[in-house]
């Protein structure tokens, strides 16, 4: 049951309103400022029915005082005078409404029961503002290798600050997630967050989807529309594919990047925005640009900072960390107790080319916690066309290794451990992942067979 909290200095108005409201609330009272202070402390109140006249005290500083602890406080405020200026003041301030003394029973549990509705309104956002902040906390990026490492660094610097940032990387590494995450872990988290993929509306409607247009600007325009740019004022709008746009439209954009203003079309009133750029592609600008594809002075309006995420196949390492975050993920979306996968199936992906990046991974983990007839993804759950990497490790020596009868189970591990070695260029790392181990188990098997050079 909700918890009411009733702010009025005739003892009188607190018991008559408790009255009507108890079989539906848990209602509080307090006949001073200081007591509803208290409570509102101490309490988790729900919604709070304030009167302006507290006596010697102003019931506007009080709505303040209330706004200022939980900006997000319903308030109804009561007058005895009807005043309309205070009134208005009251909702400027913040109150959700107000009544005039005597109060209609009837109004005043319809308004509550509207008061409350927003109160949970607010209570899911926040929650759901509280998962996000979670969710990118860590930047929901996975990854401990150098280029991630060196990503999550950038987004660190940038995060805070306006500059416009241009991602780039091939199709799949995740500009997208980069982009979420500069947004809602910066200074403009709490403004909106508008995505755009510029390749995926047709040219003709990108302007309007952009730039908004006036009821009847054009055939179908039967009602007025803001557009993303507008609609982003305060946060951030996110121009996914930026290299597919047009050059006329590129031309407004840059436009817009210069004075920071919208004219919809077929209007000619201008609207001044607030909005954070950041612009991803994968393509290469630089060679559009030479072939008139592209802007140059856009280019360089776009790409003050610039954050190069890496195709996967140059991150290897991340494999394993990114293999078993979207097992998790899939077999709590599919309802699947799998929770692993084997040596061999593992073996396979980090042999992969991955021309998808991530975003064919998560495929490729999907498919196999679906298929999973245990615990573990398995070789017989992966694609059958999983072909090797197209620019192999070194192969300077043979795949196989020879194993004689009568050689101890060290002589083969260390020999397997120098093949190994060899066939990575001495790289201890990828090492380690070819033969399924850690960096720190592999550190102490070369000390134990004091292997100290390849």
């Amino acid at each position: 049951m909700e918890k009411i909290l009733i702010i009025d200095d005739d003892p009188a108005i607190c018991s008559s309103l408790s009255f009507a409201l108890l079989n539906d609330f848990e209602v509080i009272t307090a006949t001073d400022p200081a007591a509803g202070f208290y409570c509102l402390q101490n309490e988790e109140i729900a919604l709070t029915i304030l009167d302006l006249y507290l006596g010697p005290v102003d019931g506007l500083q009080v709505l303040r005082k209330i706004r200022q602890f939980n900006p997000h406080a319903v308030v109804i405020v009561l007058t005895a005078y009807g005043s309309i200026r205070s009134s208005v003041e009251a909702i400027k301030e913040g109150a959700f409404y107000y009544l005039t003394k005597p109060v209609d029973i009837e109004e005043l549990k319809a308004l509550v029961n509207k008061g409350l509705e927003l109160y949970h309104l607010q209570a899911r956002l926040e929650i759901l503002n509280q998962e996000l902040k979670k969710q990118y906390e860590s930047y929901g990026i996975i990854g401990k290798s150098r280029a991630i490492n060196k990503i999550l660094t950038l987004i660190e610097k940038v995060k805070d600050i306006d500059s416009n940032v241009l991602i780039t990387g091939e199709s799949g590494t995740g500009k997208e997630l980069v982009a979420r995450a500069i947004h809602y872990y910066g200074r403009r988290q709490k403004g909106p967050f508008e995505v755009i993929n510029c390749a995926a509306i047709p040219e003709n409607l990108l302007e309007s989807e952009l730039f908004g247009y006036q009821k009847g600007a054009f055939t179908g325009a039967n009602r007025s529309y803001e557009g993303k740019l507008r609609a982003a004022h305060g946060g951030t709008i996110f121009l996914d594919e930026i290299g597919e746009m047009s050059l006329v439209l590129q031309a407004k954009v840059l436009r817009f990047l210069q004075d920071k203003t919208v004219i919809p079309l077929g209007s000619k009133n201008t609207y001044p925005v607030d909005v954070r750029i950041l612009a991803a592609t994968n393509r290469n600008l630089p060679e559009a640009i030479k072939q008139n594809n592209f802007r140059e002075d856009l280019y360089y309006r776009l790409n003050v900072i610039n954050i190069e995420l890496p195709p996967l196949r140059e991150r290897k390492e991340d494999i394993p960390l990114l293999a078993k975050h979207f097992i998790a993920k899939y077999s709590a979306l599919l309802g699947r107790q799998v929770d692993s996968i084997t040596p061999e199936a593992l073996r396979l992906l980090l042999n992969y080319n991955f021309p998808g990046n991530i975003r064919e991974l998560e495929n490729i983990i999907e498919r196999g916690v679906a298929l999973a007839t245990g615990r573990e993804i398995t070789t017989d759950n992966l694609p059958s066309n999983l072909q090797p990497l197209s620019d192999p490790l070194p192969m300077d020596i043979p795949d196989a290794i020879p194993v004689f009868i009568g050689e101890t189970l060290d002589q083969v591990e260390k020999k397997l451990i120098l093949s190994t070695l060899k066939k990575t260029g001495g790289r201890k790392k990828e090492a380690a992942i070819l033969l399924g181990i850690t960096d720190r188990t592999l550190r102490n098997k070369l000390k134990k067979y004091r292997i100290k050079r390849i």
